[in-house]
């Protein structure tokens, strides 16, 4: 089963959505948004989360939270299975009530933060539920302009930071960030500039998260983000490669290549077909091939795994 790419590091500032089984709303009243707000307050306690701001749909809810003791898991552990388990007992009923794994992209805190907390609070006029942000009271929005006290475990400071030093008029041009887009309707999603279903930054931010925490990572089919986000190789590339590791062995060089496209170069069947002048099918038995070949030759597996270090070092 397909599993998402978790990168975690001390600071790291995430975009969490997590969806009701079955599409089913996971919160049913006030008192269900209320307990759910109890358990941000104890992750902000316990595991010391940093929430910066939060907007709880009925199905889904989302959260920009900053994790400086790199705990992303522990944290979302102790918010859903908490929630859960309250759920569970109020509802007389059993079973996960979230779909899946939650989701959690990591983001370049300076690049994106204003945009996605922006994002956020405007998610209830999306959905059509209220005609501006601050008619809606389930997310942090009201607190951000100065309409609510805030709690004390809600981070606004950051994110109003880039709106001024004084709170007063931080608030005020934030309510009006957020509302150019509200009157105007265009809405611009930046999570539509996400690489990998994981990263959401700059350059400079992809490269140095691939570099510092994904080098050397070997290819997981589990793990399709971290496939996507390996730096493309190309064909010629490849088949430079073995042939030089395989000389006078033209017919297995040929098989590894096709084996070895197929599994670092991100094109489809067709593509490495039309390359190689063969059809999809070719591609595919010629890769099965070896991986059998693989499984009863110890000697070729290493060999192979050896070339594999070569090519994506």
């Amino acid at each position: 089963m397909a599993r998402p790419l978790r990168i975690t590091y001390p600071g790291a500032f995430y975009h969490v959505t997590s969806r009701g089984n079955e599409r089913k709303a996971v919160f049913k009243g006030t008192g269900d948004r209320e307990k759910f707000l109890e358990y941000l307050a104890t992750a902000s306690q316990c595991y010391d989360a940093v929430v910066h701001a939060y907007c709880l749909m009925a199905n889904p809810y989302h959260l920009l939270l900053q994790t400086p003791a790199a705990n992303l898991a522990q944290i979302m552990r102790h918010i859903n299975g908490a929630y859960t388990t309250y759920f569970n007992l109020k509802c007389t009923r059993c079973g996960h009530l979230f779909q899946g794994r939650y989701k959690a992209i990591l983001v370049d805190i300076d690049e994106y933060a204003k945009e996605l907390s922006r994002y956020l609070h405007l998610n209830p006029v999306r959905a059509k539920l209220v005609p501006v942000p601050e008619d809606y009271p389930w997310s942090s929005y009201r607190d951000y302009i100065g309409q609510r006290k805030a709690p004390e475990w809600l981070f606004r400071e950051f994110i109003l930071g880039y709106f001024g030093g004084n709170l007063a008029k931080a608030q005020k041009r934030y309510h009006d960030f957020v509302s150019a887009l509200a009157v105007d309707h265009a809405y611009v999603n930046p999570l539509d500039a996400v690489s990998g279903s994981t990263l959401l930054g700059s350059a400079a931010f992809i490269s140095f998260v691939k570099e510092s925490y994904l080098v050397g990572r070997a290819p997981d089919k589990n793990l399709p983000a971290l496939k996507q986000l390996a730096d493309r190789l190309s064909i010629p590339d490849i088949c430079a490669e073995v042939e030089h590791a395989f000389t006078g062995q033209p017919q297995l060089a040929r098989g590894i290549e096709l084996y070895l496209c197929q599994k670092y170069t991100r094109m489809k069947l067709k593509e490495i077909g039309v390359y190689f002048g063969i059809g999809e099918s070719g591609v595919c038995k010629a890769g099965r091939r070896i991986e059998k070949r693989m499984e009863r030759d110890r000697r070729l597996n290493k060999d192979i795994e050896a070339l594999e270090k070569t090519i994506i070092k």
